[in-house]
């Protein structure tokens, strides 16, 4: 992250080299807190309208660089920073801060009052930003509060999603489920608002692929599982499906090959469209999401796309991150909750112990019986976001969630599964989520809260709906209403802009 201090010349240069050490001390205080997933690289102060702009360019064009979070730190004149505003690309948060926590109640002087002016130079600033309609987030606190720290890391976070997601490659292994309408998608509209690149590939162009993995990969891929899993009896050596083990570790070698190979950071399979591939990919698939890979089962390449952004936004955390779908309810006795799960394809990342590696048969697809891991999900606090095409806009859905143990033993439901109860109830959150036209793929994260969607959702300029504790039918359908008309708006004057 690029952090700029604006200031300018009326002090004279002395008081501009206290703002170039203040600014030095405010950088430092940050990286120091250890709660920032990205570094913070100090520009030297501004003050000119040519340099901001320049600087503005120059951020644009850096790959290295998430984004801009920008501090005026005396009075900055805002008429400068028009042009630069207006040139940059990247995120921009505006840290509204100082560098003394307390005010020196006995010495202070004008002097003081004239260089430590943020509460001034910052509302110079913000007036400009709403004047010129930039999209921002504005933070405001001193900078070692860790509530303020942690508030920049989330930002920190929906860049670094947005910046993975915008140049994605996404590789669809065939095309959509059959008559399904929420999966399908406009694919230039997706690439122009999100940057990610959608193609279909044949699925044997991966059969080929699959079938050519040497041997001596597939001992390897076999050995690895039997220490990562709890090998089912029957897969283990010498076991009598032994031999399917080895086929699922097959296609994991050639998927992933053919992954690298085209740069790919997500793909999509379809149990319809399987080709010459002998099982549907599940564990393949499974341990790809787990190394930070976007996936979308039924050729779902929006959900499969998002799930790789948030992977990134939720890089180093504990809970995880997995493709989900909400699956089936259970109503009561006791409290409502949600069973969700998926054919094969829920990441392990998302597990609450040590994922079984099972086999068992699988009543579509028409192929031998797939391999896959068997788990419950980790309890506790998490969101689940889906993403969808509403024809003239994309729109984003959320519901708060808790995950928590299944209420009884699974025996036979041998595929990954999460039990959560959604906010703030079952039945009104699946009011909600049908009000606003939310898909049955989703994302599942422990990872990313809702203020961190939040941001990202600004970055992309896309429509969010967050379903929590305070929702209710009647708000939510407001907000919806709202929501159409101002986006419907919005689209026809930037159309006349």
């Amino acid at each position: 992250m690029w952090f700029l201090t604006g200031s300018q010349h009326l002090y004279g240069p002395e008081t501009l080299d206290q703002v170039a050490d203040q600014s030095a001390r405010i950088q430092r205080m940050l990286t120091a807190s250890g709660g920032l997933s990205a570094e913070v690289v100090g520009q030297p102060v501004l003050t000119e309208t040519a340099d901001i702009r320049r600087v503005m360019l120059d951020a644009n064009a850096d790959p290295d660089c998430l984004g801009v979070i920008a501090w005026m730190h005396t009075f900055s004149p805002a008429k400068m920073w028009i042009t630069g505003l207006d040139a940059l690309r990247k995120p921009l948060l505006h840290l509204h801060t100082q560098l003394n926590a307390a005010l020196p109640w006995a010495s202070i002087d004008m002097d003081f009052m004239n260089l430590n002016q943020a509460a001034h130079g910052d509302r110079e600033f913000g007036y400009l930003q709403t004047r010129l309609g930039v999209a921002r987030k504005t933070v405001a606190g001193h900078a070692s509060d860790p509530r303020l720290v942690s508030r920049i890391d989330g930002w920190i976070r929906a860049a670094a999603g947005r910046d993975h997601l915008d140049g994605l490659r996404l590789a669809r292994f065939g095309d959509n489920m059959r008559d399904v309408a929420v999966t399908e998608g406009d694919k230039v509209e997706a690439e122009l608002r999100f940057g990610v690149s959608v193609n279909t590939y044949g699925v044997n162009d991966l059969v080929e692929r699959v079938d050519a993995v040497p041997d001596a990969e597939v001992d390897a891929l076999v050995a690895e599982y039997a220490d990562t899993y709890r090998l089912a009896p029957e897969l283990a050596r010498g076991g009598a499906r032994h031999g399917s083990l080895r086929y699922a570790a097959r296609i994991e070698a050639g998927l992933r090959e053919f992954l690298v190979a085209g740069r790919f950071g997500a793909f999509t399979t379809n149990f319809q469209d399987l080709g010459g591939l002998r099982q549907l990919p599940g564990l393949a698939v499974q341990r790809l999401m787990a190394d930070g890979y976007g996936f979308g089962g039924e050729g779902d390449w929006k959900t499969s796309a998002l799930l790789a952004a948030v992977k990134e936004m939720g890089a180093g955390g504990r809970r995880g991150t997995s493709f989900m779908e909400d699956y089936t309810y259970h109503f009561g006795p006791g409290e409502p909750k949600i069973l969700g799960a998926h054919m094969l394809e829920v990441c392990p990342s998302i597990a609450a112990a040590t994922p079984s590696c099972e086999i068992h048969p699988l009543g579509i697809g028409d192929r031998e019986d797939p391999v896959r891991l068997v788990f419950d999900a980790a309890p506790g606090e998490a969101t689940v976001i889906g993403l969808v095409d509403l024809g003239d806009r994309f729109r984003f859905v959320a519901n708060r969630i808790e995950v928590v143990p299944p209420d009884q033993p699974l025996p036979n439901l041998p595929v990954a599964r999460a039990v959560w109860r959604p906010a703030p109830s079952l039945a009104t959150s699946a009011e909600l989520w049908l009000t606003a036209g939310g898909p049955h793929h989703t994302v599942l994260t422990g990872d990313v809260t809702p203020d961190t969607l939040r941001d990202f959702a600004e970055m992309v300029h896309t429509e969010l709906l967050v379903i929590d504790q305070d929702s209710t039918p009647a708000a939510f359908a407001d907000r919806v209403r709202w929501n159409q008309a101002y986006y419907r708006l919005a689209h026809g004057l930037a159309a006349r802009g």
